[in-house]
């Protein structure tokens, strides 16, 4: 099978542009574009990043609810952006789990507190617990674990199938990081305003009923994932039993708006059909 509605990329306003699907068992539906081609993630280096620290909950390295960041708060509210910190500066704004304030700086916190428990730079603890194990071979989490992954199609869709049916974490514990965080908390989504709530998981957006959307129209409240500001994105759909990347050279602007949802619709619609 291979997914026609991928081949729309075509018509986004980008110099490069990358697409693939893939199910829960690893089978690759369908891909678009240089898929070996590495594209600075943006903030899709965020569930990479969440991976890891999970990782290191399960090794026994970190717990999910012991101090870490500002006071008050822990390594769950940092991967849930509820630890209070501003989006991009290492001040604090308002208190633990009252608000969902979209940090970069609380993933670089949280990149520093396993780094300090395991005693191994983040990017090599990442390496070694999750790029490695998946065959991840092209990509890296070097520099600020919020913002500064690069990777390929091709490895984002081993990603996305280990989040699916997962081999390297419990999976009760990669249902809780795609299950609401401190549900009822409001708060920006980058790029579509105010939501309320906003619902997180742990280091993974949860799509719920939020409008707008960068996801589609008939995408499952329960799809979860991520975007990037460098115009990428991951999402992975329980309802359709499959996830979709799209890599792109492309900063993040009112063409993704326009462009992500109907290209997202036509996948779902392919794999429905």
């Amino acid at each position: 099978m291979s997914l026609k509605s991928l081949a729309s990329i075509e018509n986004w306003p980008v110099p490069t542009a990358a697409a693939g699907v893939v199910r829960a068992d690893g089978t690759v539906l369908g891909t678009h574009g240089p898929t070996g081609h590495r594209f600075p993630l943006a903030s899709v280096t965020k569930p990479l990043a969440a991976y890891a620290v999970l990782v290191a909950y399960e090794e026994g390295a970190v717990e999910l609810d012991e101090p870490a960041g500002p006071d008050g708060a822990t390594v769950r509210h940092l991967l849930a952006h509820t630890s209070g910190l501003a989006f991009d500066e290492h001040r604090v704004t308002s208190a633990p789990g009252e608000r969902r304030l979209y940090s970069n700086a609380g993933f670089e916190q949280l990149g520093d507190h396993v780094e300090k428990a395991t005693e191994i730079p983040f990017a090599e603890y990442a390496r070694q617990a999750v790029l490695e194990p998946l065959g991840m071979t092209s990509t890296s989490l070097e520099g600020s674990p919020a913002k500064d992954g690069v990777s390929t199609v091709d490895d984002l869709l081993r990603f996305a199938a280990e989040v699916q049916a997962p081999r390297l974490l419990d999976p009760r514990t990669v249902a809780a990081a795609m299950t609401v965080q401190y549900p009822g908390t409001k708060g920006v989504l980058p790029g579509y305003g105010h939501q309320n709530p906003n619902d997180w998981g742990l280091g993974f957006e949860i799509r719920d009923g939020k409008s707008p959307h960068w996801t589609g129209a008939s995408s499952s409240p329960r799809a979860f994932g991520h975007f990037g500001q460098s115009g990428t994105f991951l999402w992975i759909d329980p309802d359709a039993g499959a996830a979709c990347v799209a890599l792109t050279d492309r900063a993040f602007g009112p063409w993704a708006v326009q462009a992500w949802p109907p290209f997202t619709d036509g996948v779902l619609a392919e794999l429905r059909g």
